[in-house]
């Protein structure tokens, strides 16, 4: 089937670029080329641009000075830097602690690293995906020199409350550092680091309508970490390479937007966000909520859909131009089930077929409607070929339908 019709509803993967973004990126391109570390006018107009736009994302962080912002080229790298950087200045201490559903650019990391001789403590969470915050404050020790875990969570939306966990761990131990992935919360809540004891924050601009390929990194100006690319003195010798200027400019434009439409995301995203999720689970009767947490971002919802096969769900969502992912982007090639999911102890019977929705402010009514129209007729037919007619039929029975 040929469908020229878009219904995007995976933004939590990417967004559009904002047109008012990337308007205000092309003089950059073609006009104002120099390079910013010039000493000639033409370069020193990229470089007051480059302050201007670091002012933006400091006030975008909540962040006391725009010196404690640097520029990267995603929310990878400033995982990374962050995270490296505190364990190169600081080798006294051994032990990280991070949870069980972080995105791959933190897990996988947590991972090289243990296998490098660091000892990681990987932190479970309930069936809502909530962190058991007992056992991450139980397993700070002597040698611990830093706890991650993200603000939001890219597969279910549930909200971490890193704010009390950083006053938490600082309390126990001043010297541990905090690290906040906050690359699925920017744009959907507002972030305020200056009144935390987040000790490093990162956040991707591709998530919040910028362009791929420019991410920040925010380091309290307490905290020293070593430069994970050395080189020139971009970026205040943290971070070498000439500054990709169009993509900042755009990612600070992006930034200011987000913060204006924070009560739009809060009310407007999220009363979209719940139609979709409660048509779901009202008009297929094998469809079961993942994303139970009390406390979400306003875009994003995950549902299982049991006896299915996810994969066979997204191919026929693509047939009517629907598109969605059954988890992270970063692992949308492995046929694994999803991490986050496991650790939340979804059953074995909606793993391999719970999709993840997420919308943002570009997301319509009539989106959502056409997506409430078409869903049920997908399953309707998935179910009919699943090789487990006998669960189906027992789950109908469990649920009171003829």
């Amino acid at each position: 089937m040929i469908n020229t019709k878009l219904i995007y509803l995976d933004n939590n993967a990417t967004t559009k670029v904002d047109e008012k973004v990337l308007e205000v990126m092309m003089p950059y391109f073609t006009q104002y080329y120099g390079n910013p570390s010039s000493i000639y006018e033409f370069g020193g107009k990229n470089s007051k641009a480059i302050k201007e736009a670091r002012e933006q994302i400091k006030e975008f962080f909540g962040a006391n000075s725009a010196k404690e912002i640097f520029f990267t080229a995603s929310g990878s790298e400033s995982a990374n830097m962050a995270i490296r950087g505190i364990l190169t200045s600081d080798k006294s201490r051994n032990h990280l602690i991070t949870t069980k559903v972080e995105h791959p650019c933190v897990l996988n990391l947590h991972k090289q690293l243990e296998k490098e001789g660091y000892r990681i403590s990987y932190i479970g969470v309930n069936s809502a995906g909530e962190l058991n915050l007992d056992e991450l404050y139980n397993a700070i020790d002597e040698k611990t020199a830093l706890v991650s875990c993200m603000y939001a969570n890219n597969e279910t939306g549930t909200i971490n409350p890193v704010e009390e966990i950083a006053d938490k761990v600082k309390s126990i131990d001043s010297k541990i550092k905090v690290f906040v992935d906050a690359v699925q919360a920017a744009g959907k809540i507002k972030l305020d680091v200056k009144n935390t004891q987040i000790d490093m924050m990162g956040v991707s601009g591709h998530k919040f309508h910028a362009p791929k390929g420019i991410g920040a990194l925010y380091v309290k100006s307490s905290v020293l970490i070593t430069p994970l690319i050395i080189g020139g003195h971009q970026e205040n010798g943290k971070r070498a390479g000439t500054e990709n200027v169009p993509f900042i400019i755009g990612m600070a434009k992006a930034a200011e937007l987000a913060q204006s439409s924070l009560n739009y995301e809060s009310t407007e995203v999220k009363r979209l966000r719940d139609k979709l999720e409660n048509g779901l689970l009202s008009k297929i009767y094998n469809a079961r909520l993942n994303s139970c947490a009390h406390k979400r971002v306003p875009n994003t919802t995950n549902i299982g859909f049991e006896f299915v096969e996810g994969e066979l769900i997204l191919l026929n969502m693509n047939d009517y131009g629907i598109c969605a992912s059954s988890g992270s982007a970063c692992t949308s090639g492995s046929l694994d089930p999803s991490h986050v999911l496991k650790a939340m102890g979804v059953p074995f019977t909606a793993l391999h077929g719970s999709i993840r929705f997420s919308l943002s402010r570009f997301t319509t009514e009539e989106e959502i409607d056409y997506t409430l129209e078409k869903m049920p007729l997908i399953m309707e037919k998935l179910t009919k070929i699943s090789p487990f007619q006998k669960e189906l039929k027992e789950l109908k029975a469990r649920k009171g339908i003829i």
